[in-house]
């Protein structure tokens, strides 16, 4: 069987199986309509918080077996906060899955938020911000994000501003959770070894009884049109500088973002949009590679967008020079973005980021716990039909599509242009 089976159950629980019989492995992914975008100011992080707090423990499973269980099932597990999204997933051998399909049906209920736990996770996570803010990369994005978005909350980083994680209470924690972790707020997505029949039957075992919650409120704040270049700088440690440059980018269910997977595979080389990658495709063929790079204008030079709900960012990271200034790049970049708005694309080269493109995709969707991925990823923001038609749209992308979507997207105007200046007292550690 290689399609994909689709029940809803009466509590509203998306279900997608895909049987895959090529190893005795199946992957379990649970996807949460919630990410840092449904957060509220004086909540940043609060979603990501709560993915902490899921391993913490249920009466049924208390966090000091959970890994040791998992481990000795022979599976992996780990879980991701985005920001339209959170997920689990276990990987295990297919004659163990049921301890990962207990364990998350009964986690969407009977997670235990305990305080004390609740106040270690804080410094946790309070940590986990402050190693960030040691990175250079972390420090420019963060600055990006903030000036490119004003009223949209894409606004804020995933992990949250630090006020908000000094203050944050239990009680808001588990609010957050009984809110968004509801059987119609989720997708359970399996794909491996098993018939589904079964494996259907097992999940209505487990999911059934679990009734719905109210729909949660979505923040309805789109960002405003921009009114011209954005240009900001960042001061820290180190001895490299870099630059960010930040132009709009539509949503995933888009479909000029097939047109603008092509335009990223020829301008800056085919970016994965798969958590795990899966292959590595040289970037060194792109047309700013060989201008930017083989020019000597940076030390290496990478392009691409992610796959949200609303309207993001397309963006172009340079590695500054150790004797050229990265303005240089940057006057670099833009004559072949001019060029690319102004001149015919020929199909030959299209042709070429098309292949690109499609191989990098291929190599992210290959194996069981990535084919399960897709299965439940393409539904936070489309659905499966847009995983399995994707290369079939990518093939239609003309040179045509190309320039018009270079056109459009890669206005001065709107975008944000921001560097990361070292002070030259030393790398972070």
């Amino acid at each position: 069987m290689t399609g994909c089976t689709e029940v809803t159950l009466e509590n509203g629980l998306k279900v997608l199986l895909k049987e895959i019989h090529t190893a005795p492995l199946i992957s379990q992914w649970i996807w949460y309509r919630v990410g840092s975008r449904d957060e509220p100011t004086g909540q940043t992080g609060i979603s990501h918080w709560v993915e902490h707090m899921q391993f913490k423990g249920t009466p049924q499973f208390p966090a000091s077996v959970l890994d040791k269980a998992i481990a000795r099932e022979g599976g992996q597990w780990n879980a991701f906060t985005f920001m339209d999204w959170t997920t689990y997933y276990e990987t295990m051998p297919a004659a163990k899955i049921d301890l990962a399909l207990r364990l998350e049906a009964d986690r969407m209920v009977n997670s235990e938020f305990d305080p004390q736990e609740v106040e270690s996770e804080r410094t946790v996570i309070i940590s986990e911000r402050e190693g960030s803010e040691n990175e250079p990369l972390f420090q420019l994005g963060e600055s990006m994000q903030q000036a490119a978005f004003r009223v949209h909350p894409y606004h804020h980083e995933v992990i949250g501003d630090m006020a908000d994680l000094l203050t944050i209470t239990r009680e808001q924690l588990y609010a957050h959770y009984r809110t968004y972790y509801q059987p119609n707020n989720a997708v359970l997505a399996l794909a491996g070894d098993f018939e589904t029949g079964e494996m259907l039957a097992r999940i209505r075992e487990l999911y059934a009884g679990i009734p719905a919650g109210p729909q949660p409120a979505r923040l309805q704040r789109p960002e405003p049109e921009q009114p011209g270049e954005i240009r900001l700088a960042v001061e820290g440690p180190g001895e490299t500088a870099f630059m960010e440059i930040a132009y709009r980018a539509p949503a995933g269910s888009d479909p000029d973002f097939f047109a603008l997977a092509v335009l990223d595979s020829l301008l800056a080389g085919p970016s994965n949009l798969n958590m795990f990658g899966g292959g590595g495709i040289s970037n060194k063929t792109s047309r700013l590679y060989r201008a930017i790079v083989d020019g000597e204008r940076a030390v290496s030079v990478h392009g691409g967008s992610s796959v949200t709900i609303d309207p993001f960012m397309y963006t172009f990271m340079l590695t500054g020079h150790p004797t050229n200034p990265l303005e240089d790049a940057l006057a670099t970049l833009d004559n072949e973005l001019e060029r690319l708005q102004n001149e015919p694309v020929s199909p030959a080269e299209v042709a070429r980021a098309i292949k690109q493109a499609r191989a990098m995709f291929a190599f992210g969707s290959e194996n069981i716990t990535n084919q399960a991925f897709w299965l439940g990823f393409a539904e936070m923001f489309a659905d499966y039909s847009w995983f399995t038609s994707y290369l079939d749209r990518l093939s239609l992308v003309t040179p045509a599509d190309v320039q018009r979507v270079a056109q459009r997207y890669f206005q001065k105007r709107s975008r944000v242009v921001g560097t990361y200046l070292p002070t030259g007292l030393g790398e972070l550690e």
